[in-house]
């Protein structure tokens, strides 16, 4: 029987984890990480309010004995100032991290990073180079560390639309599926593929588009 801790349930991805982890006979208790309450109620779920996803060390316990994380926080480039959108991006991230290593040094943590992260950090889009980033710092703790980097991601519950170029991508999605495998991705799909990852694990570390549809 397995502990899950998840930061971000109550966006597209994370929510669809969370329904998995929830529906699975496998998992004992689920502690989700959110800044407001989202009323969903169940035996398994404790749902805690983070004001600051920077510092847990007033929530060091929530972390003890977690035998998976999943981190599914993010934010679209151009929704909030650079200085923030780097916090989210990778503050928010190592801070995640580094509270499951001291929970459990033998956790595994599911990342949900992006199509085009950069290593290297050289990247002229801030959201390659900083998901980049992030990849780097949580590998060198030395977890059982899967990094998923989608392309598209498709929503298959219908939702408000973030910007004008992702209400065209809805449209265009039928023709990104034919543009092969590591170019779009549904919601369900990359949802359904972290779950997997996170009760089976994965031979990568770093796993693309095409791979995360072969979990799924």
């Amino acid at each position: 029987m397995k502990k899950v801790i998840i930061a971000g349930a109550s966006g597209m991805t994370g929510n669809l984890v969370l329904e998995h982890c929830l529906s699975s006979s496998e998992i004992v208790e689920v502690t989700s990480l959110a800044r407001t309450r989202t009323n969903k109620e169940h035996s398994r779920l404790n749902e805690v309010i983070i004001s600051d996803f920077t510092d847990y060390s007033r929530q060091e316990d929530l972390f003890h004995g977690v035998d998976i994380a999943f981190f599914c926080i993010g934010v679209y480039t151009g929704q909030v100032p650079g200085k923030k959108f780097r916090e989210i991006t990778v503050d928010y991230a190592i801070a995640f991290a580094e509270a499951v290593k001291r929970g459990n040094p033998n956790a595994r943590l599911c990342f949900l990073s992006g199509a085009g992260a950069d290593r290297t950090e050289k990247s002229s889009a801030s959201f390659a180079r900083y998901k980049g980033m992030a990849e780097i710092l949580i590998s060198e703790l030395g977890l059982d560390f899967h990094t998923f980097r989608p392309g598209y991601i498709y929503p298959v519950t219908p939702r408000k639309e973030p910007n004008l170029m992702y209400r065209i991508l809805r449209i265009l999605y039928p023709l990104l599926r034919l543009a092969g495998s590591n170019s779009s991705i549904k919601s369900t799909e990359l949802a359904a593929a972290m779950f997997q990852v996170g009760l089976n694990g994965a031979k990568s570390e770093i796993l693309e588009n095409r791979d995360i549809l072969e979990y799924a």
